[in-house]
């Protein structure tokens, strides 16, 4: 019998996972690319202060606009 490999999917950076659930968010309209990034808290609630943090190491500050980061293509951080 043939053996059949697949490769290991990527493991994808925490900040790409929250990334892709605002993006969600923006396209159900629960909220807008032009809010500021403190109205995530509101939806975020018991988790808010680990994504702010996150957020913050990442240069962005709680009035930057949602699609700042939406716009970030890689995040690879420095060592």
């Amino acid at each position: 019998m043939a053996k059949t490999t697949t490769a290991a999917p990527l493991a994808l950076h925490p900040m790409a996972k929250f990334q892709r659930q605002v993006t969600s968010l923006v396209e159900s309209d629960v909220i807008k690319p032009t809010d500021k990034l403190w109205k995530i808290a509101f939806l975020f609630r018991d988790s808010w202060e680990h994504w702010k943090q996150e957020l913050e190491e990442f240069e962005f500050s709680m009035q930057d606009p949602i699609s700042d980061l939406l716009a970030v293509e890689s995040w690879e951080e420095e060592l």
